[in-house]
C-alpha cells in the first residue's frame, strides 16, 4: 500500500499540527514496514531524522506551485496519479476534491466556527466555505477528540459514522530530565527558578490574559514570587498580552521565550513547578500532555477537549475564573505534597497515550477505505 501524506504543516516552525503530521508519519512508517509513505508539498521542509529515518519514510518536494499554479486543484491530484497513490491523508483539514483515489482528513479543531473572533477574518472566511467541503468530499475523516467528533456532526452535519476519533500524544522526546541537565536550557533562555510555564502561540484562544491576571493577583495576594515564563511564538491579535504585562509592570516577572525548539522543551517542562494551560478551547490539547510527560504538574481549564486529556491527573478551573486560577497556582505553589501527587498523576495519564496505537489505529483507517473502495 502507498499511502501519501500532507507535509505542509512541516514547511514552517512545527506546532501542534506539524508535530501531529511529523510523529504519525514516523510512527506509521516505523509500524507498518511493508507499505510506503510519501510526505508530500509543493514547499521545500525539514526532514531530519539523525540518521534513524524508516527507509519507507520518503521527503517528496516536488516544487511544481508555480507550474500547475493550484496546488490543492490540479497539481497535487495529478501527482496522486503518477506516484499511483492508494490513500492521501490530510493531515491539516484539507483534500483534493479531485483525488483519484480515497482520501481522509484529520479536523483538529472548529474553532475557526467557534471561536471566529480569535482567527484573522481572511481565515475565517475561507475555513468556513472549506471545511464543510473536504468533511463531505474525504472519503473518511479523523477527530483528535470525542469532543471534536461531536462539534464535527453538530456543525458540519457530518454522520457519526464517518469519523474516528484517534487521540495524539507526546512525543518520545518527551520525558523528566533531572534539574542538572535542565539548568544550562534554563540560563540560555533566561528563565529563573521557581517558575510557572505556559507552552504554545500568543493569541486571543490561549486566554493568556487571564492567565496574567491571575498571576498578578498570586504575587500581590500571596508570598509567592515565581516567573511566569510564556513560551512560543507570537500569533494574531497577541500585542494585548505584551500590553497587559506592561500595564500590570509585571516586565521583570513575566518571561517571553518566543519559539522554543523541541530540543528545548523538555528541559523547561521539567523544570516548572507547574504548567498551566487557561486555554478557551482545543480541538485536543497536546501541551498539557507533554507537560504531565514531562512530570510538570498542570493546571488547565475545564472546557472542550481538556477535560479528556487532563482527566483527575490535574487541577482544572472555569477560564473565565480568575479568580479560581490563582487559587490553583497558590494551591500548587504552596504544597509539595500536591505537586508530587499531580506529577505521579500526570505520569498515569500521559503513558494512556501512544503513538504507536495513534498510528496503527490510522492505518486501520486506511484499510477500511480502501476496502470500502
Amino acid at each position: 500500500m502507498r499511502i501519501a501524506l500532507d507535509a505542509i504543516p512541516l514547511v514552517a516552525a512545527k506546532t501542534g499540527i506539524g508535530h501531529y503530521t511529523d510523529a504519525l508519519a514516523e510512527w506509521l512508517a516505523r509500524i507498518h514496514t511493508s507499505n510506503q509513505y510519501d510526505l508530500l508539498s509543493p514547499f521545500d521542509f525539514s526532514f531530519d531524522y539523525n540518521g534513524d529515518r524508516p527507509q519507507n519514510l520518503n521527503k517528496q518536494f516536488i516544487p511544481v506551485r508555480s507550474i500547475f499554479r493550484k496546488w490543492w486543484l490540479l497539481g497535487l491530484p495529478a501527482l496522486l496519479r503518477v506516484y499511483q497513490v492508494d490513500v492521501f491523508h490530510g493531515t491539516n483539514y484539507c483534500v483534493p476534491v479531485l483525488a483519484p483515489c480515497p482520501t481522509i482528513v484529520t479536523i483538529h479543531d472548529l474553532s475557526l466556527f467557534t471561536q471566529s473572533h480569535t482567527h484573522e477574518t481572511e481565515n475565517v472566511r475561507r475555513g468556513k466555505r472549506r471545511m464543510p467541503i473536504m468533511a463531505r468530499r474525504a472519503s473518511m475523516i479523523i477527530a483528535p477528540s470525542e469532543w471534536t467528533k461531536r462539534e464535527i456532526v453538530e456543525r458540519l452535519r457530518i454522520r457519526p459514522e464517518k469519523i474516528r476519533v484517534i487521540y495524539e500524544a507526546a512525543r518520545e522526546g518527551m520525558k523528566p530530565l533531572p534539574p542538572g541537565l535542565c539548568q544550562s536550557v534554563l540560563d540560555r533562555r533566561q528563565i529563573r527558578r521557581p517558575y510557572l510555564l505556559y507552552v504554545g502561540t500568543i493569541e486571543p484562544r490561549k486566554n493568556l490574559l487571564t492567565l496574567i491576571r491571575a498571576y498578578d493577583e498570586l504575587l500581590r495576594a500571596t508570598p509567592h514570587r515565581p516567573q511566569l515564563v510564556l513560551a512560543g511564538g507570537r500569533g494574531w491579535l497577541c500585542d494585548e498580552v505584551f500590553k497587559l504585562v506592561e500595564d500590570l509592570k509585571l516586565q521583570d516577572q513575566v518571561r517571553f521565550t518566543g519559539y522554543v525548539a523541541d530540543e528545548d522543551l523538555p528541559a523547561i517542562y521539567s523544570g516548572a513547578e507547574a504548567f498551566v494551560y487557561p486555554s478557551f478551547y482545543e480541538g485536543f490539547g497536546l501541551p498539557p500532555l507533554e507537560a504531565m510527560a514531562c512530570g510538570a504538574p498542570v493546571i488547565a481549564s475545564d472546557v472542550s477537549s481538556l477535560p479528556e486529556v487532563v482527566g483527575k491527573a490535574g487541577l482544572t478551573h472555569d477560564p473565565n475564573d480568575t479568580r479560581a486560577l490563582t487559587e490553583a497556582m497558590a494551591n500548587l505553589l504552596g504544597d509539595e505534597t500536591a505537586r508530587e501527587h499531580f506529577k505521579r498523576e500526570g505520569f498515569k495519564q500521559a503513558s494512556q497515550f501512544s503513538w504507536e496505537r495513534a498510528a496503527r489505529e490510522t492505518q486501520s483507517v486506511y484499510e477500511e477505505v480502501l476496502r470500502k473502495r
